[in-house]
């Protein structure tokens, strides 16, 4: 017996990746259903729309759309009037309140998210600076992150930090390896929030004899003597406590949890911060 296809149709006057991600969060709260994804990027001229409508009458189903061109997303709305096909126009809900709050009308302005501004080019520098500074890399410039990660391996400092400086975030990672002196003095430090990242022993375990079988490499090793693990765990959680810092447990969390803990850590020190020069 063949399941139902559910289509929905994802309209976006600029990448994408604003619709993607909300239907991505909210799809996957609905399990055992059969979706089909269409994707229509760059929609920004009648012509392009016509296609987009064209595929929708083909796929009868949900229409998600971020346009802020009125006149598109006038003509996409009652195109889907007229075709009795459900339809949301997911930004425009909170473009109104920003407006009504701000008090003035928002700019009809497509991908402008994505503008080669300031906000941009952080971007592109923190990303190089994670880079860099991967691994232990370039020790001397340790002091210019925003966030200092610091963790055995396997437990997605290098991922967490790509993702951190995704959001304009200068993040840099230092492995702790068992028997091994640490590359500096982290209480030192004046700029960085160090961050330690910790993960039950046994995925450890796993992941890493995952990750050899990959290479082809043999796992005769301490790198996943089950001794040894427990071992590094318990000696990473000891240099977190000497240091006083925070730690995050990675066993179950995904890179994105991660990154967003890290934000909150981050938005509590600044207020901190903040607290102390106003009452000074």
């Amino acid at each position: 017996m063949s399941q139902t296809v559910f289509h929905i149709h994802l309209v976006s006057d600029a990448t994408g990746e604003t619709i993607n991600s909300v239907a991505r969060a909210c799809l996957i709260q609905f399990e055992s259903v059969k979706i089909q994804e269409h994707y229509w990027s760059l929609i920004r001229t009648s012509r392009q729309l016509a296609l987009v409508m064209e595929g929708i009458q083909q796929w009868p189903g949900l229409v998600l759309y971020t346009f802020v061109d009125e006149t598109l997303r006038r003509t996409l709305t009652s195109f889907c009037v007229k075709e009795k096909v459900p339809h949301h126009a997911v930004l425009e809900p909170v473009l109104s309140e920003l407006a009504g709050f701000l008090g003035r009308p928002y700019s009809a302005d497509p991908g402008r998210q994505h503008a080669l501004d300031r906000e941009y080019f952080e971007r592109i520098e923190a990303m190089d600076f994670a880079l860099t500074q991967d691994d232990g890399n370039q020790i001397d410039h340790i002091n210019e992150a925003d966030v200092l990660i610091l963790g055995v391996s396997r437990t997605s400092k290098t991922p967490t930090c790509v993702y951190l400086a995704y959001r304009g975030i200068r993040a840099a990672n230092v492995p702790i390896i068992l028997n091994m002196p640490l590359p500096c003095d982290f209480k030192l430090l004046t700029k960085p929030l160090i961050v330690g990242l910790t993960k039950d022993a046994e995925s450890l375990i796993e992941i890493r004899r995952n990750r050899l079988k990959m290479l082809n490499q043999d796992d005769k090793t301490n790198y996943v003597d089950t001794e040894k693990v427990h071992e590094e765990v318990l000696e990473a959680r000891r240099l977190f406590a000497r240091l006083g810092c925070p730690v995050i447990d990675v066993t179950r969390r995904s890179i994105e949890e991660t990154a967003a803990e890290i934000l909150m850590l981050l938005n509590k020190r600044a207020l901190e911060k903040e607290k102390q020069a106003t009452s000074s």
